[in-house]
């Protein structure tokens, strides 16, 4: 079958026209990495904060749900799963992995809505850490740990008078946990599953794990179109658009960069707080997201 050749002439239809995806990947190539990380940190985090504005219509576990749905629909698009010639470990691997994704949206979520952002973000971040930590062997690494500590000691609601959950800390710190097993998994799951497939494949796991009791709790409303509109939003800034941001920028920066780079996302989920959600931290509060931040930025040196 012969194919028809085109030319400038043919408007709309020529092969000359740029396609979407080439406009995105040049407009993504004039951006350096680092500024590809920054706006990946603020999407996750002004993506938070939409969330937590939602939690007046839906509960947390509802927005969990929609964002994680979003995901996995644009995920399965761009890079439908490959099953084919994968063994039970290697599908074993990917549930595992969604498993923990959906536990710790769960969780964080949770969190969120019992604390203010940049606090539950520090201490979700005792995850990263603690793997950045595990993987050093350097004794001076302890200095970061006593840091992050030292962080977590200011910020517990020690006297009750603080206005923090003893609740929400919890919720924050598991979060945290699954955070470590994530990026754990992550790892084994990308020498198992070809490309993107496995992170695709985990977040329809983790839409099976949201679904119970996201459609519980969100019942009917969940049918709503502004709600299921904004919730598309959460899963677009809160997913798709800083993986994508993210893959970009490990293609053109080293990743012990990017780690540094991502050890500011406490502080900028304060500010976001701050700016969105009109949510005011106290000089103690910010002391220990700073702590948390250096811990972060050393640690991800070390190792």
């Amino acid at each position: 079958m012969t194919v028809p050749t085109l030319s400038l002439s043919d408007g709309p239809f020529s092969r000359d026209r740029p396609r979407p995806g080439s406009l995105a990947r040049a407009a993504a190539g004039a951006v350096p990495p680092s500024g590809l990380v920054v706006l990946a940190i603020l999407s996750v985090q002004i993506g938070a904060g939409f969330a937590k504005d939602l939690f007046a219509e839906l509960a947390p576990t509802a927005v969990v749900f929609l964002r994680v749905a979003t995901g996995a629909l644009i995920l399965g698009v761009v890079a439908r799963p490959r099953l084919r010639g994968l063994t039970r470990r290697d599908l074993a691997a990917g549930v595992a992995f969604g498993v923990t994704l959906g536990v710790m949206n769960i969780t964080f979520y949770e969190g969120l809505a019992r604390l203010p952002m940049g606090i539950c973000v520090a201490i979700e971040f005792l995850g990263p850490l603690g793997v950045a930590v595990a993987a050093s062997r350097r004794r001076t690494d302890l200095l970061w740990v006593v840091l992050a500590a030292l962080g977590i000691v200011l910020l517990a609601p020690w006297n009750g008078g603080s206005g923090l959950s003893w609740l929400g800390i919890g919720f924050a710190a598991l979060a945290g946990a699954c955070w470590a097993a994530y990026i754990l998994l992550s790892a084994a799951v990308g020498r198992r599953f070809p490309g993107t497939s496995g992170l695709s494949f985990a977040m329809i796991v983790a839409v099976a794990v949201t679904a119970p009791a996201g459609i519980a709790t969100g019942g009917a409303d969940l049918l709503r179109p502004e709600l299921l509109l904004l919730g598309a939003g959460v899963g677009l800034l809160s997913s798709v658009i800083p993986y994508s941001l993210e893959l970009e920028a490990l293609r053109r920066m080293p990743k012990r960069v990017f780690g540094i780079l991502m050890s500011l996302e406490p502080a900028a989920a304060a500010l976001v707080g701050l700016f969105v959600l009109g949510e005011f931290l106290d000089l103690r509060e910010w002391a220990a997201i700073g702590c948390v931040v250096i811990a972060s930025v050393g640690a991800t040196r070390s190792s």
